[in-house]
């Protein structure tokens, strides 16, 4: 069954009367989940049959992920206490479990009410979390577990017996609500009348978070526009995958995107990712050798996310794609041609330097010059030398963007946009002297390190961690590959190739987010947070106490307790708030 046919029926209710005030029931139309390929232990059996029938539910914890087949621990029936800036999202985690079947299972959030007033139960939206297969920290590549990670778009959901189902309630605090701690019930209902009901209270700081286009955190999470196309079975570049994209790109827009990935020419990625990339650009070798290129898509793709407030870099991939292959159309032949052009050879500058001309002279038409870079991906010093003289003599008008594993930040200064290696941090000399400039640094983590990252395998406290991590040595923010490069049914099976599974993606086809995605916003939204104190003045002394502790460990290793690091900063910034 593919991805398409998979997704998102919601479950009809009939409400007829049958004998026993039964309801008749339609069961819910969704993809099946994987079998857990762990079996229980027999402490875990034993666990299951203390259970006594009905729902069951708790407060979970946002830092973790809970097996769908073991008896949650360390989980509160006591009120979940939430603490946000006016403007800002928080969330929760509710944690469902049941020795037996529970059908049509639905979630209703009350009203927020406090001496100060009431905010509607509508700023808070609840959704079933959903499980697909992953690795383990330290067995990549096997089919060692399921994972809760995808936040799926379904009302309604049936829970089989003896299985645990995490809901992640996301809380939207309005800019104009008033400072104050408000309460509410979170009430869980089965369709023949089991019940959960669980206290929240949302403490609402007399802070305002400015909106995420105001945000000066630089997010540049790589988009993949072709994935949309294939996942949702849609024509390439077609009216109906524009459509599609716009949601999905907007839930980037709103977590502070800076960045509108394009690529120049083939796949500049030699189809590292389960699709290719498909061209935005079409190069046209005519009858009388002059180069002709058709910039329809282009433009198409770049007006769409401008539209939607991705709107401060055009990064262009890439001058040295990774097998420097390029592809256009031979007139004189009638049919496409794929040349390599290795940087230093004659042929790159032959047919690198017509193209910079003209695509420097229709990004002027367009008003887009001054912010759009050509951009490499762990290039080579000598590629970097080569790419860096042709551009130079033809386009100095443009920017460079380099994602750095070499320091090569050091040699050319003039580059706008540079991401360092997570595990090759920058100089703060240097971030300081190029920031005077207006240029941006900032770091990426992707296949490496394990940890801390946002595999699906990775605990979800370690996405928010890299944004305290990037505020602790003081980038302007992060990069990573990528926002959307799904694998073949990322639902069910999140594992692609070599990569940890995961890697590739942070969203789910047909603008789903995940536990993963939500709390990478966390890390920025923090960070965020702290520079808009210290630049009111506001005492963040506690804050800085452990920003310092993370510059002093090891951030790499997982054995050190980052998750309680990660909670005392949480801590920490709400203290510094309050004052």
């Amino acid at each position: 069954m593919g991805i398409k046919s998979q997704v998102l029926a919601i479950s009809t209710l009939a409400v007829t009367m049958l004998a026993g005030c039964q309801k008749s029931y339609t069961p819910v139309d969704t993809f099946k989940e994987a079998d857990d390929p762990l079996a229980l232990t027999a402490e875990e059996t034993a666990q299951w049959d203390a259970v006594e029938s009905g729902l069951h539910g708790a407060w979970g914890d946002t830092d973790l992920r809970y097996s769908r087949s073991t008896v949650p621990q360390d989980v509160s029936t006591e009120a979940c206490e939430v603490v946000a800036w006016k403007g800002e999202k928080e969330s929760a985690q509710l944690v469902l479990w049941s020795t037996d079947s529970v059908q049509g299972i639905t979630c209703e959030i009350g009203d927020f009410r406090s001496d100060a007033g009431t905010l509607p139960g509508s700023i808070a939206d609840a959704k079933f979390v959903r499980y697909t297969i992953a690795d383990s920290l330290f067995s990549v590549g096997k089919s060692t577990r399921l994972m809760p990670d995808m936040l799926d778009s379904l009302k309604t959901f049936d829970m089989d017996g003896k299985t645990v189902r995490p809901m992640w309630i996301t809380i939207s605090v309005p800019e104009n609500a008033t400072a104050g701690v408000y309460n509410t019930d979170v009430t869980v209902k089965g369709v023949n009348g089991e019940k959960v009901v669980l206290p929240m209270t949302l403490e609402v700081q007399d802070h305002t978070l400015a909106s995420p286009d105001k945000w000066n955190y630089h997010l540049d999470l790589w988009q993949h526009p072709t994935a949309v196309a294939r996942a949702q079975g849609l024509e390439v570049w077609s009216d109906e995958h524009f459509a599609a994209m716009v949601p999905l790109m907007e839930r980037l827009a709103a977590a502070g995107q800076k960045v509108i990935t394009a690529n120049l020419n083939k796949d500049p990625w030699n189809h590292q990712c389960y699709d290719g990339y498909e061209n935005m650009i079409n190069w046209t070798l005519k009858k009388d050798g002059t180069w002709e290129y058709d910039y329809a898509v282009f433009d198409r793709w770049v007006e769409m996310m401008m539209g939607l407030g991705i709107d401060e870099m055009i990064n262009c991939y890439s001058m040295v794609p990774w097998n420097c292959e390029l592809e256009y159309f031979d007139e004189s032949k009638g049919e496409k041609v794929t040349v390599v052009a290795e940087p230093g050879t004659e042929i790159f500058g032959e047919i690198w330097e017509p193209f910079l001309l003209d695509f420097k002279k229709h990004l002027g038409e367009k008003g887009w010059l001054e912010i759009t870079n050509i951009a490499m991906d762990e290039r080579s010093p000598e590629a970097m030398d080569a790419a860096v003289k042709v551009l130079e003599k033809c386009a100095p008008e443009m920017g460079f963007a380099l994602a750095d594993n070499h320091k090569s930040y050091k040699k050319y200064t003039m580059m706008r946009d540079v991401c360092v290696a997570q595990g090759q941090p920058a100089e703060h000399s240097d971030i300081e002297a190029r920031r005077d400039q207006g240029y941006k640094t900032t770091f990426y983590v992707c296949c490496g390190p394990l940890y801390p990252n946002t595999f699906t395998y990775s605990q979800p406290f370690e996405a928010e961690l890299l944004g305290w991590y990037g505020l602790a040595w003081d980038y302007d923010g992060m990069l990573r590959w990528a926002y959307n490069s799904w694998p073949a049914d990322p639902q069910v099976d999140s594992r692609y190739g070599n990569w940890s599974s995961g890697d590739t993606y942070l969203v789910y086809p047909y603008n789903r987010s995940s536990m993963r995605f939500e709390r990478l916003i966390d890390g920025i939204e923090a960070a965020e947070k702290v520079r808009a104190l210290r630049a009111a003045g506001v005492d963040v002394s506690g804050v800085e106490t452990v920003l310092e502790e993370i510059r002093n460990s090891n951030v790499n290793d997982p054995k050190q307790p980052w998750q309680a690091v990660t909670k005392k900063a949480r801590k920490a910034l709400n203290e510094a708030s309050r004052k």
